[in-house]
This record gives structure tokens, C-alpha cells and sequence, in this order.
């Protein structure tokens, strides 16, 4: 048997806002951009870059309740993990374009990791994992 998490949805105030964040800033592909006019919303996914099976569904708030989780997701927690093949060019990127980090780089026995804010308050941790944690990861597959 296999299985996989296909999307993961994220709340986000503004589609356009979310993409010029996510594509623009974070470098992520757009996987699809559809409108679906009968909901009165659009099916927006996107990618981190080489990513084969993780993808991002921003979805536009659309009730009041919606609207007041946009960024808190997870109450104040980490909220996705984003790997990377080189944390020290894509933390840099990311600085350079604006992106607010509020846990500086720090060296783990799993990897190097720093956790940064989304455009809505997210948190997120930009992590290179050692080649022993993507084994360990890995056999679990």
C-alpha cells in the first residue's frame, strides 16, 4: 500500500497576496490557478521547487470563523516544514527578499534549522536535514 498527503490546506485572506508571497517570494511553482465560478473561488495550488508529492492548496477564507485563523493555523506552533537540498542559499534568498525570521539558523543533530513567518504570521521552519535523518526518514517508505 502506499499513501501520501496530496495538499495541505493553507487560509489565506487574498489569492493574489498568497501567490505574489509563495511563488514570488519563496520561489514555490503554481501548480494550478482555476476558477470555480458556481463557489465564487478559485482552486489555487502551488509547489516548493523539485517537490514531487507536496503541494499547497491556498484557500481563501470565506466566513468570519475562516477569517480569524489566517495565520494561527495552529495556535502559535510551527506549522509546515519546508526541506531544503541548501539551507544556507535558500535562508539567504529568503532574507534578502523580505522574508522575517524569528528563530535565527541553528545546527541540530537532525539538520540545520531556522523558522521564519509567512505573509500571515505562520510559522515555518526552513530545514536541511542531515543525511542521517533523511535515511532514518527514508526507511519508513
Amino acid at each position: 500500500m502506499h499513501q501520501s498527503l496530496g495538499l495541505v490546506s493553507l487560509v489565506v485572506r487574498d489569492y493574489d497576496e498568497a501567490l505574489a508571497f509563495f511563488v514570488g517570494t519563496l520561489g514555490f511553482r503554481l501548480v494550478e490557478d482555476t476558477l470555480v465560478p458556481e463557489q465564487s473561488k478559485r482552486w489555487v495550488v502551488v509547489s516548493p521547487p523539485g517537490a514531487t508529492e507536496s503541494q499547497l492548496l491556498l484557500a481563501r477564507a470565506s466566513t468570519p470563523e475562516q477569517e480569524s485563523h489566517i495565520g494561527v493555523q495552529t495556535g502559535g506552533r510551527v506549522f509546515l516544514f519546508l526541506y531544503t537540498d541548501d539551507f544556507w542559499r535558500d535562508y539567504e534568498s529568503y532574507r534578502a527578499k523580505g522574508v522575517v525570521f524569528v528563530r535565527e539558523p541553528k545546527e541540530h543533530p537532525y539538520g540545520t534549522v531556522a523558522v521564519f513567518l509567512d505573509l500571515y504570521g505562520n510559522m515555518w521552519d526552513l530545514l536541511q536535514p542531515t543525511q542521517s535523518h533523511l535515511r532514518l526518514r527514508n526507511a519508513g517508505a
